[in-house]
């Protein structure tokens, strides 16, 4: 493998494919460099780019033996593992559309992908998702066929028997389907996460994804070094689907994780990334942990700790700023390492260069921790319709608080009202058989994103919120719940919070307790580890009281919140209430809960409680 001293410019390793497909092909050429990294058991195994090459081709030909054709559907439903990545390699080399399916959907919403898409062929991860495919596999009159990647199960094949069934065929059969698939051919279909609604299915071209794979390569400061990123976001997002394009196009590694959300932060540190993508609540959980661990050490740790972030903040804007310190200020910055700002960054491993953030608003004061302790998390900003792509933080001049300027190829303008509009050609195809959807969201070319912003006159965008999730009080203030929402999940003990208010005199508040830190927060009130205690325990409620006033303090007194109720149990995806990104589905909660968020408007309007 290629050393740090020894890579050539980046331009010069990416394949230069105008397909996906191609780009497999291609990028097999590489021999035994690493492409995937992967824990089977205890077992560490590597697969090279000439296996990626190879197993791509025997899948591809599996799927010409079961006849099916250019331009039809396959769909994933599995975890985000090696396997899920050679699926979809060998789909496009065989020149067919991929339709992912979040492995945390339920049989209804399989139900959906699967029908609304045709899809002919359906990857199985293991004899649980297959159960929910089976519940439903009489309503999908297109679906003939189900792989099964580990384990047996009647009804299906063996991702094996599949790679064998392919002896049969031409291997010259893939070159030619790879060399019938245009750039503007659709590559996959991406079926939204229906916070809004009823998941829509995105057409999404090969040349959609493979510009916004250029558009981010150029930005990630790749020439002198070969890209290791760690995976575990559900790959049936776009974002973490293009995080996995960049790194193949260009040579990299990509490293599993084993499926325990519990060993994440260990994984980390192990896989050594260059490169970290994470949507906003793993860095929320990360921060807590710390705060926590701090909490634990006593009232000087948490000052020396106070002492190094401002050292650490101090230093990194002075560096982008070209400006250099002195013997004093490296003296002071090595001292505050020491304190605790290199332990942080430990949790990443040795290798960062950089990391990234996006399918949800963040809090700037969290990128402003991180940034102290010499964690760079850049946040963009995209949408499925658009690759994950429009904008990003470049990584010489941040400005947190915004989500970036606008990439390489890609336009980005705020109408009279503040919907911000996308252009460029990583803009979507339209919606899967809804032209009524499609003419809604795209006018001469630009994208109707829904959400609301303002441009800087140097081009940085920053976003207010979405169209229809604008709480309207009954005094016509608009008030976007998601910043007020991202400030209190950042303290210790709160996990979810949801704004709730629209046509309603002032703000109110449901908050769920963090599990990790709940257990904690009753050791030291000397009460029951009890959710369900802890939710009306007023010594609780002090103390959450104390975080949703200090957030107060952060925003118009119209954006305060007057009262809040605590959850007995955390919001989960198993529940249909947040998206598998961790995002909340407003409206579920909104309905759910209705009961809660009605009766704190009985209480006394002064004051919080």
């Amino acid at each position: 493998m290629a050393t740090a001293t020894s890579l050539p410019p980046v331009a010069e390793r990416v394949t230069g494919a105008t397909t996906l497909g191609r780009m497999i092909l291609s990028a097999s050429e590489r021999g035994e460099d690493v492409a995937l990294r992967h824990h089977v058991g205890e077992e560490l195994r590597t697969i090279s780019y000439r296996e990626l090459g190879e197993r791509s081709r025997e899948i591809a030909r599996g799927l010409i033996a079961l006849e099916i054709e250019s331009g039809e559907v396959v769909a994933i439903l599995c975890s985000t593992r090696a396997e899920w990545t050679l699926c979809e390699a060998g789909a496009v080399c065989a020149g067919v559309v991929v339709a992912p399916i979040y492995h945390t959907s339920s049989p209804e919403e399989c139900l959906h992908v699967l029908s609304h898409s045709d899809a002919r062929l359906v990857f199985c991860e293991d004899p649980e998702q297959l159960a929910k495919v089976e519940r439903i596999r009489s309503r999908c009159p297109a679906l003939e066929h189900v792989v099964l990647i580990e384990g047996e199960a009647t009804g299906a094949i063996s991702l094996a028997q599949l790679r064998r069934e392919g002896d049969v065929v031409d291997p010259e059969e893939v070159e030619r389907r790879v060399r019938r698939v245009s750039p503007d051919d659709l590559a996959t279909l991406v079926y939204t996460s229906g916070t809004t609604g009823p998941p829509k299915g995105c057409m999404l071209t090969h040349a959609n994804f493979l510009s916004a794979t250029a558009m981010y390569r150029g930005q990630l400061e790749l020439d002198d070094i070969q890209p290791v990123i760690y995976m575990f976001l559900p790959l049936a997002h776009v974002l973490a689907r293009l995080a996995q394009t960049v790194v193949i196009d260009v040579g990299g590694t990509l490293v599993y994780w084993r499926g325990d959300a519990a060993r994440i932060l260990d994984e980390v540190a192990e896989s050594q990334p260059t490169h970290y993508v994470a949507v906003p609540r793993v860095y929320e959980k990360m921060h807590t942990g710390v705060i926590s661990a701090l909490e634990s050490r006593g009232r000087l740790a948490r000052m020396l700790f106070a002492w190094a972030l401002e050292v650490g903040g101090r230093a990194r804007r002075a560096e982008r700023a070209g400006k250099s310190g002195g013997p004093l200020t490296a003296a002071r910055l090595r001292v505050a390492d020491r304190v605790g700002l290199a332990k942080v960054r430990s949790l990443f491993g040795e290798r960062l260069k950089l990391a990234l953030v996006g399918a949800a608003p963040i809090d700037r004061e969290l990128l402003e921790f991180f940034d102290a302790c010499g964690v760079l998390v850049l946040e963009g900003y995209g949408m499925t319709e658009s690759c994950a792509t429009a904008t990003l933080n470049p990584a010489s001049a941040p400005r947190f608080g915004t989500v970036g300027r606008a990439l390489p190829d890609s336009e980005v303008m705020v109408a009279e009202d503040g919907e911000v509009l996308l252009r460029g050609p990583h803009v979507f195809a339209g919606y899967h058989r809804d032209p009524e959807a499609t003419a809604a969201a795209l006018h001469d070319g630009w994208l109707c994103t829904g959400d609301t912003g303002s441009l800087s006159p140097d081009g940085y965008l920053t976003l207010s919120g979405r169209k229809k999730d604008l709480i309207i009080t009954s005094s016509g203030k608009n008030i976007s719940a998601a910043n007020i929402e991202s400030a209190l999940r950042e303290t210790r003990w709160i996990s979810e919070a949801v704004v709730y208010g629209d046509r309603r005199p002032y703000l109110v508040c449901l908050l769920t307790l963090d599990l990790d830190e709940a257990p904690k927060l009753a050791e030291q009130l000397g009460i029951p580890a009890d959710l369900q205690t802890m939710a009306h325990d007023e010594r609780v409620r002090a103390v959450l009281q104390a975080d949703v006033e200090a957030t107060n303090a952060r925003f118009a007194r119209i954006e305060q919140i007057k009262h809040f109720a605590v959850l007995e149990h955390d919001l989960t995806q198993g529940a249909g209430e947040l998206t598998p990104t961790l995002k909340v589905k407003h409206a579920v909660v909104h309905t759910r809960y209705a009961d809660l968020f009605n009766a704190l408007y009985d209480e006394p309007a002064e004051g919080v409680r």
